[in-house]
């Protein structure tokens, strides 16, 4: 595989505080990237650099071998999509019209309504993430995993090749979790589609990650497949907590920490 995104030497401070220290690692085409680490490791910050969102660094962020600000902002945005955490949508507005706004890179100031390009791509997206019979629906009305498949599914109307999405899954209960996370993996298998995510759950890491980066201190700890990073050692040292590793019904390894580490 050839890397399509690469970080060289990356570093973020925010006045006196430190928020990334020389951070290297590579992303190849069609993977599915996750950055797992403790709070404040620095997991939001590198990804809102990895989207453009924070110019304020020392260091490289290279997309397809182009410095990621060297790429006009339009072309950029529709190549990629950031979903960050907290999103909130006004109170009357609709899933179609949120899915709608995934289209902006592709009009002008001399757009008028829709474009045929723009009702396929937003009927894709809401077919996508199984929203065709919500599209009337408003998104406040929604519940919390409908709300984040609507979200995804305004990224997906942008048709981008990299998605980037920040703790997808936080706030849903287990069976929207899993909902969650089967969507953004159909998208990469039949899509192509490469994701960089940050997960707080180790066993979604474990069970849908293609690489791994483990962030500790605001720096990459360690880098690999989920089978060669995940462990136990990984878990009392970069998080503090002292795990059991099993084999579950379906074959795949589980982690299941069970103390702090004293």
């Amino acid at each position: 595989m050839s890397a399509i995104l690469e970080v060289e030497n990356l570093e973020l401070c925010y006045g006196v505080i430190q928020a990334l220290k020389g951070i290297s690692f590579h992303v190849n085409r069609g993977e599915i990237v996750s950055l797992i680490g403790a709070n404040g490791a620095g997991k939001s910050t590198l990804l809102r650099v990895l989207a453009a969102l924070n110019p304020k660094y020392e260091g490289e962020v290279l997309l397809d071998g182009t410095d990621i600000h060297a790429i006009p902002r339009k072309s950029l945005a529709k190549r990629l999509a950031i979903l960050p955490q907290g999103l909130a949508a006004p109170p009357d507005l609709t899933v179609e019209a949120l899915v709608d706004y995934g289209r902006y890179p592709y009009r002008s100031w001399r757009t008028i309504g829709r474009s045929k390009e723009d009702r396929e791509a937003v009927a894709q997206a809401l077919a996508e993430t199984r929203l065709e019979a919500m599209r009337t629906r408003q998104v406040m009305s929604l519940s919390g995993g409908e709300r984040q498949r609507a979200w995804i599914a305004m990224a997906l109307a942008r048709q981008p090749e990299y998605l980037l999405l920040d703790e997808p899954t936080t706030y849903l209960d287990i069976a929207h979790q899993l909902e969650v996370m089967e969507i953004i993996k159909r998208l990469n298998r039949e899509h192509a589609m490469t994701v960089i995510m940050v997960l707080h759950d180790i066993n979604h890491a474990l069970q849908y990650a293609d690489e791994i980066a483990v962030i500790k201190d605001r720096q990459i700890f360690s880098t690999g497949t989920p089978h060669d990073v995940l462990n136990v050692a990984m878990l009392a040292e970069v998080f503090g907590v002292c795990a059991d590793i099993f084999t579950n019904s379906q074959g795949a390894q589980v982690l299941s920490p069970v103390s702090l580490v004293r």
